[in-house]
This record gives structure tokens, sequence and C-alpha cells, in this order.
């Protein structure tokens, strides 16, 4: 097995890792915590959470399935498949959280994690593209 496939593997394990503890953190009973200051820099700390959770979805997603983008426009179908699936996460655990009886959905948080999954699929765009750009130096 090459050292190519062996990091791919890897970045695969992550991205599932990621996704199941995306799913406790969305999902999880977080009563017992101890109460934290309900802001951080000016910005209410629970969106602030939603950011900093939905940021990587991309950026793993890459790394998980950075070879099959071989051409710009493949990189931006990516960039755009990439931000479109996690909304389609965020939305889907918003909707979760409301059938639950213990979390509540709430359409600003939705906003955080777009604009985190917006920003993440741009640097993916921007990141992607340069390594197509830049050649790769032959050992």
């Amino acid at each position: 097995m090459t050292t190519r496939k062996k990091i791919t593997i890897f970045f695969r394990i992550v991205f599932l890792l990621y996704l199941a503890a995306l799913a406790y953190l969305c999902f999880g009973h977080f009563d017992s915590l101890p109460r934290v200051k309900p802001y951080f820099l000016g910005l209410p700390i629970d969106k602030v959470v939603h950011f900093v959770m939905f940021f990587p979805f991309p950026l793993l997603l890459f790394a998980a399935f950075d070879r099959i983008t071989v051409k710009p426009w493949h990189s931006l179908v990516f960039a755009l498949g990439a931000f479109a699936l996690g909304c389609l996460l965020a939305a889907g655990t918003e909707i979760g959280q409301g059938l639950t009886g213990y979390r509540s959905p709430d359409t600003r948080d939705f906003l955080a994690d777009t604009v985190s999954l917006g920003i993440s699929s741009l640097l993916v765009l921007i990141i992607d593209l340069t390594k197509q750009f830049i050649p790769e130096k032959e050992s």
C-alpha cells in the first residue's frame, strides 16, 4: 500500500470521527456543564461554538477526497458541493434538535454554520487551485 493511500485512509477515518463528534455535540445532553460567559469578543458564545464545529467539514472532506479534483472547474464544483453538503448537514442537525425534547432549533445557529462552511469552502477552493498550479517536486 502506498503512502498516499495510507494518508487518504487516515483522513477518511478522521472525517468519520469528526462526523461522530459533531453528532455528539449537536445532540448531547449538556445540562451538567458549568456556565460560561455568554459572549466571546462581543459574539454569542453558542454561535462561536457553531462556527468552530462546522469549520473543519469542507477541509476534512477535501483531505479525505482530494484526488478527484484535477481541473480548476472540478475544484469549484467540489468546493460548492462541500458547502452544499455541509449546509444540508447543518440544516439536518437543527431540524433534528427540534425533534428532541431537550434541544431546540435556532436559525441563527444555522447562519453561523453556513458562514463557517462558506469561509472554509472558499479556503478549500484556494488550496485546491494552488495545488493544481504549483507542480509537485520530483524526488
